[in-house]
């Protein structure tokens, strides 16, 4: 069985970088959302990616973004991926893929069994889906609110190779998250964090580590 991907979210200073890199993270993000404790401007978001660079999948988080932004982030951050973590259709995210020339990661909130109806959707616009927990009523930001989704919905759901389970998952929580849902790829931020946008290195290599034990677990 393969290896278990995993995206550690949300970095924002070169040390917890190097940490994510060290432990042996496949991908890493940068959240350019200003309502985002997350947030990181384009410069520092640039000099993040080159550290990176080579070492893990650089990933550029963005929500509703227009033309200009996504040619300014390019330009700035040369990412490997951007991901998209707003209320974009599945046309917005194909003409996205056009104007960028990079590989797309859409973010889907997930309440209910009827929030899965959309992913094929997307799944045929975007190369490759993260599943995330539909942000509360009035949350100031779609994603990294630290809940989780009852991965029980998941359940006989056709989800399309790839996919990646995201929302509330933590050092403690991820190896349970893969042995009921039988995916093979996580993403993190607000799970491997002291605070809200403070990254702990300790946490941030026990989740690769618990995530890496469970690299042939079977599905429950």
């Amino acid at each position: 069985m393969s290896a278990i991907a995993v995206k550690i979210c949300g970095l924002s200073t070169g040390p917890t970088l190097a940490a994510a890199l060290d432990a042996g993270a496949d991908l890493v993000g940068f959240v350019h959302f200003p309502k985002s404790p997350r947030h990181v401007d384009l410069p520092l978001a640039g000099l993040l990616s080159e550290q990176a660079r080579g070492r893990a999948g650089r990933v550029v988080l963005l929500v509703d973004p227009d033309d200009a932004l996504l040619a300014s982030v390019i330009a700035a951050t040369d990412p490997d991926w951007v991901q998209l973590h707003g209320c974009e259709t599945p046309e917005r995210i194909a003409a996205i893929r056009r104007l960028i020339g990079r590989p797309v990661l859409k973010a889907l909130g997930i309440a209910t069994r009827a929030d899965l109806a959309s992913i094929q959707a997307y799944a045929h616009a975007a190369d490759r889906i993260l599943l995330d927990a539909k942000a509360p009523p009035g949350a100031a930001l779609p994603g990294g609110n630290g809940h989780a989704f009852d991965w029980a919905l998941l359940a006989g759901a056709d989800l399309p190779e790839g996919t990646m389970l995201s929302g509330g998952l933590t050092p403690e929580t991820v190896g349970d998250a893969l042995a009921r849902t039988g995916l093979r790829a996580v993403d993190v931020s607000s799970g491997v964090e002291s605070r809200p946008g403070e990254k702990d290195s300790s946490r941030i290599a026990a989740f690769i580590a618990a995530a890496r034990a469970n690299r042939t677990v079977a599905a429950a």
